[in-house]
């Protein structure tokens, strides 16, 4: 006791005599409980009050208003983290959400996360450098607001920023002889450099996720440290507690679950019978999302008569505008719910089969929808006499977002909160529900390309889309917690977060980039409208801007690196070259650190 006592006097005499940046960081650093910590902190500041009072030393008024000034905004500063914390809402619902259903649930709600900061990122871009500017020269808005624009996105709303061509192509100043900012090249380098940045995070996100659950699992997943070295001694809060514990308990049950996989052995006839099933499934989920695609493309047109019409402000035009974006909304709904009983006539042997090929095969389905919805805009509406087709794009994608939106919370009510009533009092052999992974995943996919296609034709999209996910977010943790059952199997799903952010990058982004790609560079600009009016391309607007370049001596490093980087195929060729040696040399690190890693394990075992 006494040698424990005399170690304890002795840290705090050797904290006493620290600075105080040094002192917070050595006791955050101790193995201790926090109420512990709380006791050495006090100890040490009144071994720091003795010890002053002890050599007569009485800090100057001076001395005395810095510390107290300093001790208030420490505190004012811990205040303001612990109301960040409070407003940061996915923080404890991610913890509650793994504890009672597995990490496989959990990777909807952390893609939903990550989707939710991507817009926000997005909103901020487009709203700062093409919004904010339009806004300084914007003219009064002279159409009447009747309510219904909300769900058509037409009427009031087509002399908004909401579209491309409220946005004008002239120089703004609003300063005479002072700085003026250029709507066109602001608006094309915006767009340009947020989908260059937008490579970039997925690519760093994909390598990141892969490189923690396919090339270096066990650094992450550690199967004997989860039960022996990652219990956190600062939690002292009961419930927290439990939590904690449930945690830790599921996660240890979907790794034994992923060792003790049980094979199963099947006669002939029954492999024959499982193919005949699968290729029989297959053939029925390819045949409806044809028949889906055909649908659509025959509302497309009839859409575009619409469009056409000389009174597009009447009541029932308006309200018909609403069709093609409900019926490509009700069949993106319903038919992954016929994948999804597909997937259950099949019998996988695992959940993870299941949700697999219920992903590939609802991803198909909704980005051939997609595929058909970008054909005829790029193809029959930019081609159509309608004076402004670009806004005519937008008002077209943002129908679609608003009502796959709705019809997203309806997946929740009809999916899971009625068939949660229909299982536990009608029928109750079917039981509770399970959280439907691939189908609701998909919906998340499906919303962020069309938001990344409207980006160009509505640059405020993503701030509605970030809305659309933040209800999302609330309306889905609320029916899984009341309407929905765990898994009846546990598994695990390390490697599930990557597989959703490569489905998210191909062929989502890459498709997107091939459809702002044609836009900028093969169709010409309205006419009437929109920032680069009169241009016979919207990259045009940057041919033009290297024209006036060269005129000036100070900027001629800029037309060099247009002439001979930007338009060069040689260059962009022996860039790929670049990467891809990069990436070899990084794989084979990689690779090399985990094969000594290995080495280690063996030495140190025998």
């Amino acid at each position: 006791f006494s040698r424990g006592f005399n170690a304890e006097k002795d840290l705090v005499d050797c904290l006493a005599s620290m600075s105080a940046n040094e002192r917070i960081k050595e006791i955050q650093k101790l193995p201790e409980t926090m109420r512990k910590k709380r006791e050495i902190r006090k100890r040490v500041l009144e071994e720091i009050t003795k010890k002053s009072r002890h050599r007569g030393a009485r800090p100057s008024c001076c001395t005395q208003c810095m510390q107290g000034a300093a001790v208030s905004f420490r505190r004012f500063g811990n205040t303001l983290s612990g109301y960040f914390q409070l407003l940061w809402i996915w923080h404890k619902t991610l913890k509650i959400i793994g504890a009672e259903f597995g990490t496989s649930v959990v990777t909807y709600f952390v893609f939903l996360k990550w989707l939710l900061n991507f817009n926000i990122f997005s909103f901020l871009i487009n709203f700062g450098f093409i919004t904010i500017p339009q806004l300084l020269a914007a003219e009064p808005n002279n159409l009447s607001f009747t309510g219904l624009e909300l769900f058509t996105g037409a009427g009031y709303f087509q002399q908004t920023v909401l579209y491309y061509g409220y946005y004008t192509n002239a120089t703004i100043s609003k300063i005479e002889n002072g700085p003026s900012y250029n709507m066109q090249l602001a608006y094309i380098f915006t767009v340009g450099i947020y989908f260059v940045i937008s490579l970039l995070i997925l690519l760093f996100s994909i390598v990141k996720s892969f490189c923690r659950n396919f090339i270096n699992p066990q650094a992450y997943s550690g199967n004997a440290s989860k039960l022996l070295c990652t219990w956190d001694f600062n939690i002292t809060n009961e419930k927290a507690v439990k939590l904690k514990q449930k945690n830790l308990s599921t996660q240890i049950k979907e790794d034994l679950a992923e060792v003790n996989k049980e094979v199963q052995n099947f006669s002939v006839m029954e492999r024959v019978l499982r193919i005949a099933i699968h290729l029989f499934a297959w053939a029925a989920s390819l045949g409806t999302a044809v028949a889906a695609c055909t649908g659509v493309y025959f509302l497309c047109i009839n859409n575009l008569k619409l469009f056409i019409k000389e009174d597009r402000n009447d009541l029932d035009s308006q309200a018909g505008m609403l069709v093609l974006p409900v019926i490509t909304s009700l069949l993106n709904t319903l038919i992954p719910f016929f994948f999804s009983w597909l997937g259950h006539l099949e019998k996988f042997q695992t959940p993870g089969q299941h949700i697999y090929v219920t992903i590939i095969r609802t991803a198909i389905l909704k980005m051939s929808t997609v595929g058909i919805l970008c054909y005829y805009w790029l193809n029959i509406v930019a081609a159509s006499e309608s004076q402004c087709w670009e806004s005519l794009v937008g008002q077209d994608i943002y129908r679609l977002v608003l009502v796959d939106f709705i019809f997203c919370l309806l997946g929740s009510f009809f999916g899971e909160f009625l068939r949660r009533i229909i299982g536990t009092t009608v029928c109750m052999s079917l039981g509770r529900p399970e959280f439907d992974i691939g189908r609701n995943v998909l919906d998340l996919i499906y919303a962020q390309t069309l938001t990344w296609i409207g980006i160009l034709f509505s640059p405020l999209l993503p701030g509605i889309q970030l809305i659309a996910f933040f209800i999302v977010f609330f309306v889905k943790k609320v029916s899984l917690m009341r309407n929905c059952q765990p898994p009846r199997k546990v598994w695990r799903t390390a490697q599930m977060t990557t597989s959703l952010m490569f489905l998210l990058f191909c062929p989502s982004f890459l498709g997107v980039l091939s459809v702002i790609g044609v836009t900028v560079w093969r169709l010409k600009p309205s006419e009437g409208c929109g920032p680069f009016r009169g241009l016979p391309s919207m990259y045009a607007a940057i041919s033009v801007w290297i024209q006036v370049l060269e005129n000036y001596t100070v900027s001629k490093w800029v037309v060099w690196i247009y002439q001979n980087l930007i338009t060069s195929e040689l260059f962009f060729f022996i860039l790929s070259g670049i990467v891809l040696i990069f990436t070899y040399l990084y794989w084979q690190l990689i690779h090399g650190r985990k094969t000594m890693a290995k080495l280690l394990r063996k030495q140190i075992i025998n």
